[in-house]
């Protein structure tokens, strides 16, 4: 069902890729006339509101750690050839996210989510993200597409676990941060790698790697939330991972409001009603009327 609305999507944006639609605005009252009055609104959100936590974003250009490309060593190939290798990767990556802090753009949406819920109202987040600040800055309805930091499962007999520990192992301590690598250190045995808690096999990061299909729960649930919702939110997106990429265009092939927040001058899609530019921690929060303070 979902790879017939894609071809569709695509196929009317390659017959028609500038639709006669208004030019996206950013026009904050009427946005907010909007959005007060729609009953089941999802935010679609991407690398873009993480930055602004200090995330480092490896994908694109620059996407870098150490000298291996991070799309390199998130494979299921990488963990089985060199599973100290992409453990040390995601060392570092959880250790940066423990360590960042919730923006103004999560704050903002989990606070709009509580005032929803106050009024009966549905509000979602379906992120890309896996870094958990959605979840930290006090939003509950989260859905996320690739996973989470906070989770590992086991290879051996699939528990998954919430697992915050820092280091989540003591041979990873020290380990991973590209700025101090050192080349001379052992390789980790097997045996010194997270273990998991109900069988003690060889567990790894609770993250969907490129060559993986997404859960197809969260992915039935995504599809629901957009094929139903009146008001979409794209936030710090680049719009071009699917399945989450046609989402949004989904959404406006239906006659529904989508508003686009990202530091991109020029909207995604003309067919998008709003477009507001700049850092989403401080365009979120006026968009959605709420006070931070």
């Amino acid at each position: 069902m979902i790879l017939q609305k894609f071809v569709h999507v695509i196929t009317r944006k390659i017959a028609n890729p500038f639709p006669m639609s208004k030019r996206p605005i950013s026009d904050y009252n009427e946005f907010q006339k909007i959005i007060g009055q729609a009953q089941n609104i999802v935010a679609l959100t991407g690398a873009g509101v993480s930055a602004e936590s200090g995330i480092p974003v490896f994908r694109g250009a620059g996407g870098l750690w150490r000298t291996h490309r991070a799309t390199d060593l998130a494979t299921p190939t990488a963990f089985k050839a060199n599973p100290a290798l992409v453990w040390e990767f995601y060392h570092y990556r959880r250790e940066v996210a423990f360590s960042c802090q919730p923006n103004n753009a999560h704050k903002a949406l989990a606070k709009y989510e509580k005032l929803c819920k106050e009024q009966g109202r549905q509000f979602w987040v379906i992120t890309q993200n896996v870094d958990g600040l959605h979840k930290r800055a006090g939003s509950e309805n989260i859905l996320e597409l690739h996973g989470c930091l906070e989770k590992v499962i086991c290879t051996k007999c699939r528990h998954i676990d919430v697992n915050r520990e820092s280091p989540i192992c003591e041979a990873l301590r020290g380990r991973g941060d590209p700025a101090k690598a050192d080349e001379t250190l052992p390789i980790i045995p097997l045996n010194e790698l997270p273990k998991c808690s109900k069988c003690k096999g060889l567990v790894r990061p609770y993250i969907v790697w490129f060559g993986e299909n997404l859960d197809p729960d969260v992915l039935d649930k995504s599809r629901d939330l957009v094929e139903t919702c009146d008001l979409c939110l794209v936030i710090g997106t680049s719009s071009v991972v699917y399945p989450a990429a046609m989402f949004a265009p989904m959404v406006a092939e239906r006659g529904k409001p989508v508003a686009e927040f990202n530091l991109n001058e020029d909207p995604f899609d003309d067919g998008f009603c709003f477009h507001f530019s700049g850092p989403c921690g401080t365009t979120l929060p006026k968009a959605l009327g709420v006070d931070l303070q």
